[in-house]
């Protein structure tokens, strides 16, 4: 009778070459191991193992059983892969985002899949080049970018806008652009394209561009901004998300201004994949706690 189990045996004995070390190894007992092996030599009418004293060497027959073995659960695997791909409850979620948008969407996915118990999430921060190829090479399914880059197999939606805010160091009382340049800035991996957008929709005669801008400090990482600015160092343009999700709230604040100015957030896939509802599920329930639904 086929039994999968008797294969399972088969393989760790012969990755241990051992019976007792394969015994110990999956629970059993040692004539359990035997009688295991001893059953697919019947099954298959061939002896697979030449036994010299205590140790043992495979026959031809005992190659053979062994990779088709090896076979047998790597495609019993990526069989229960595909059907899961699927799934709301179970399967992977493969998503590369960019860190302002990540910063939020990591500790809610960790929410969501409290939630969801079968669930595995694979997240990764990229910047939106990154991100995009990564789609592209099949090492995610999805990707948060805020730059569309046109590319005939990849598929864009908007996902979300995000407000860009300055923040200051929380004693800040200056009132005027000036006061703001004055305290020099605090760059990040987008801080000076955010900058120039937010500050020339709100001082359009005096803002000139980014040679006004005297950066003090620059880091690739926006959340570690938010630290220069908490040590009174700076300031800095930002999504109100990273603001938001930060451990500095105390020690910065919001410099509020007129006009708003959005940060578009892009879902990116590819056009000949449809993504399985688990994706679309986190992503919707995470917009739904953004807007406050």
């Amino acid at each position: 009778m086929f039994n999968a189990l008797y294969f399972r045996t088969f393989i760790s004995l012969v990755e241990t070459g051992s019976f007792t070390q394969t015994a110990r190894k999956l629970d059993m007992t040692q004539p359990g191991v035997s009688q295991h092996v001893r059953k697919l030599e019947e099954y298959f009418a061939l002896s697979l193992l030449n036994r010299i004293g205590k140790r043992f060497e495979l026959t031809e027959a005992g190659r053979q059983v062994y990779d088709y073995a090896l076979r047998l659960f790597s495609d019993h695997e990526q069989f229960r892969h595909g059907l899961e791909q699927d799934l709301l409850e179970g399967g992977e979620c493969r998503i590369a985002s960019i860190e302002v948008l990540g910063v939020l969407l990591y500790p809610f996915a960790l929410g969501f899949m409290k939630n969801h118990p079968r669930l595995r999430l694979h997240l990764r921060f990229a910047d939106n080049e990154e991100a995009i190829q990564d789609v592209l090479s099949r090492k995610v399914d999805l990707a948060l970018v805020s730059e569309m880059q046109r590319h005939s197999d990849l598929t864009y939606v908007e996902y979300l806008q995000e407000p860009l805010i300055v923040v200051v160091p929380a004693e800040y009382q200056g009132s005027s652009l000036q006061d703001l340049l004055g305290l020099g800035f605090i760059n990040h991996q987008q801080g000076q394209q955010q900058a120039g957008e937010l500050l020339k929709a709100n001082f359009p005669d005096e803002y000139r561009g980014s040679r006004q801008l005297v950066q003090r400090s620059y880091v690739n990482r926006v959340h570690l901004a938010l630290d220069a600015v908490a040590r009174g160092l700076g300031f800095s343009v930002v999504p109100r998300s990273v603001w938001e999700a930060s451990t500095w709230q105390q020690q910065i604040r919001e410099w509020r201004l007129p006009v708003e100015t959005i940060w578009p957030i892009y879902r990116v896939s590819l056009k000949e994949k449809t993504l399985p509802e688990r994706y679309l599920q986190l992503l919707d329930d995470y917009l739904n706690w953004r807007q406050g639904k």
